[in-house]
């Protein structure tokens, strides 16, 4: 629920001029940046437009975060670019671009919408932090490197970072002085103008832009600009693709719906534990699943709550989602009113500003981070380079690719604890890490440091009929699972067949901190019964063992 709707009459004016604040300024930094957008993304500037009214009015009604701006990002659009890109290369060439990327964000937009039906919004911390980090990191580096040739005044086609770069250099003598001058400028003007509170520093930087366009006559001097905006050829449409078309954007729209979901949940989250404020990720999913879908019958961009506008609209002291309202009426009318002007917009400006506004995902902090705590680094690293060296849709299939990886390798490690009882108390604890901690003769109790399952089942259950073979007597083994919620049908019947093996070599097996659900499971499976094996603490289990020997 929006807190607006708590507050006394004597705090909504406040609260009302705040958000009109918040509009304005978000819809400042909105335009030109979606119109950069659209040039990340291949299609004409109206799109992007349509993609962030469309964005605004649906994440309004049925979003939760009263900061959240869903409109066109950079990551998306260059996603969207790379996917289209390997349509036409598969032989989609004979139909247009933007049908592809129309039918590609509707997809998108039923996905999420699917998902939210099967309420499955919490599967998007599967992709770990560090990874999501380091495609951050390298694809902020990929799309600056991209708007440098916009900058210099020359033409890169290479498809990834450093063909570009490589291409950029050979074609130094031909850079153009006024394309960089004016992109360097805008770049610095971005830069000092975002240190005045409340100023929409983006939209201030496009009318000097236009100013200038309209008083240097740059086209003559070789600068490129935007062009007509022309609203009239958006309307409703269905693409017209067959079945075949449909599977293959499909398979390349579920990349787009990761990533996209990933950054907007990170968005979402961030602000809402900043402020207290309560969201709920299925009801994040069904607004994005709307905002997308609406985005997509208009032929328009895929959209999600970018870090970047979110985070400038809570700068800009908003307080409910109605300043995302006036954003997308602001947005409409000077569209409709000032689309000749906007024609004006030069193309440097528009690179500065998508670097700009990328500058604080440049900031190397959170990697550096994961180096001093000696955790993942690996894997962050290896998705800036996989981003950087393979292309954006690749290289973000193989950042989920290594998420996964790591999960799988962190679950099946077969590290086993041995523990002993911490004196004066009934906790037993790492004996290794702790070496106050008494062991009872004849009793090995073992502790598996990750949930049983059928990647580590047997490797862990070999470890632990080591540690009882090396004993010179049969051994009463004491089994904690209490890393184990529940058990797949391979971890029960290894368990059934350590089991057997501890009555053929005369140890006695009990089990200790078993779940209830594992209890349940056990009386149905093969092995051990929970009955007569299972305890709720491993004091306990020690204790039985203790009374078995002694009589």
């Amino acid at each position: 629920m929006d807190p607006q709707e708590h507050q006394t009459p004597d705090d909504a004016s406040p609260s009302r001029l705040r958000n009109a604040v918040a509009g304005l300024s978000v819809a400042g930094l909105l335009i030109p940046e979606a119109i950069a957008y659209a040039g990340i993304a291949g299609v004409a500037p109206q799109h992007a437009i349509v993609s962030s009214v469309a964005g605004l009015l649906a994440y309004a009604a049925l979003g939760g975060s009263r900061y959240a701006i869903v409109s066109p990002t950079s990551s998306s659009a260059t996603i969207l670019a790379a996917a289209v890109a390997t349509l036409v290369a598969a032989g989609f060439n004979t139909t247009s671009a933007l049908i592809l990327s129309s039918a590609m964000v509707l997809l998108v937009g039923a996905l999420f919408a699917l998902s939210a039906a099967a309420r499955i919004g919490h599967l998007a911390a599967f992709i770990s932090r560090p990874v999501l980090r380091g495609f951050a990191f390298g694809l902020a580096v990929t799309i600056v490197i991209k708007q440098l040739p916009h900058i210099a005044g020359v033409a890169a086609h290479g498809s990834s970072a450093p063909q570009i770069l490589w291409q950029l250099l050979q074609d130094l003598p031909a850079w153009n002085p006024w394309t960089l001058g004016l992109g360097c400028g805008a770049y610095v003007c971005l830069q000092l103008l975002k240190r005045i509170a409340l100023f929409p520093a983006a939209f201030a930087v496009m009318l000097l832009g236009m100013a200038a366009a309209a008083l240097l006559d740059l086209p003559a001097h070789g600068v490129p600009l935007v062009g007509d905006i022309d609203m009239g050829h958006i309307h409703l449409a269905w693409p017209a693709l067959d079945r075949n078309a449909w599977l293959r954007v499909a398979e390349l729209a579920v990349p787009l719906v990761v990533i996209l979901y990933a950054e907007s949940w990170g968005s979402i989250r961030t602000l809402a534990l900043k402020h207290n404020d309560a969201v709920e990720p299925n009801r994040e999913l069904a607004a994005l699943g709307a905002a997308n879908l609406a985005s997509g019958i208009f032929q328009g961009l895929p959209v999600g709550a970018g870090f970047s506008a979110s985070v400038a609209n809570e700068d800009a002291g908003a307080q409910g989602k109605s300043a995302g309202l006036l954003a997308a009426l602001v947005i409409f009318v000077l569209v409709l009113l000032a689309g000749p002007w906007l024609a004006l917009l030069p193309q440097p400006v528009l690179a500065a500003v998508v670097v700009s506004a990328l500058t604080h995902a440049l900031n190397p902090r959170p990697l550096l981070t994961l180096w001093r705590l000696g955790r993942d680094e690996v894997l962050a690293i290896c998705a800036v380079l996989a981003v950087i060296a393979l292309g954006v849709l690749q290289g973000m299939m193989l950042a989920v690719l290594l998420s996964i990886v790591a999960a799988v390798r962190r679950f099946s490690q077969t590290r086993v604890s041995v523990l002993g009882e911490l004196p004066g108390t009934h906790d037993f604890i790492d004996a290794a890490r702790h070496p106050e901690a008494q062991l009872h003769p004849g009793v090995l109790v073992v502790r598996p440091e990750a949930p049983l399952f059928f990647a580590n089942a047997e490797q862990i259950l070999a470890e632990v009929r080591r540690l009882a073979e090396a004993q010179p007597v049969p051994l009463t083994i004491v089994l904690s699972l209490e890393e184990s919620t529940d058990l797949d049908s391979t971890a029960v019947e290894t368990l059934a067949e350590f089991h057997d093996w501890a009555l053929r070599t005369g140890h006695r097996l009990l089990l200790a901190r078993v779940k209830e659900s594992v209890r349940e499971l056990l009386l149905r499976g093969p092995g051990p019964s929970a009955s007569t094996v299972c305890f709720w603490s491993v004091a306990d289990a020690v204790r039985a063992a203790i009374d078995k020997k002694g009589r």
